[in-house]
């Protein structure tokens, strides 16, 4: 472990097979089989949708009341 993380709260988390295996796809096809490069890679797309507007995910003909 490196130093500099020390300090950061640590989280456990359970991973399907399947899951394991995109990540490991992930790991391989962009990160040299960086399987930690790949789980922040999730990570971080799994905050940004969850970090999107409503109005994104909305259908704006819905909302006009047509």
């Amino acid at each position: 472990m490196h130093q500099d993380h020390l300090d950061m709260e640590s989280v456990t988390l359970e991973l399907s097979e399947e899951e394991l295996d995109a990540i490991d796809d992930i790991a391989f096809a962009d990160h040299r089989d960086n399987r930690e490069a790949a789980i922040r890679e999730l990570l971080d797309r799994w905050i940004k949708e969850r970090e999107k507007p409503e109005s994104e995910d909305s259908d704006p003909e819905a909302d006009s009341g047509e």
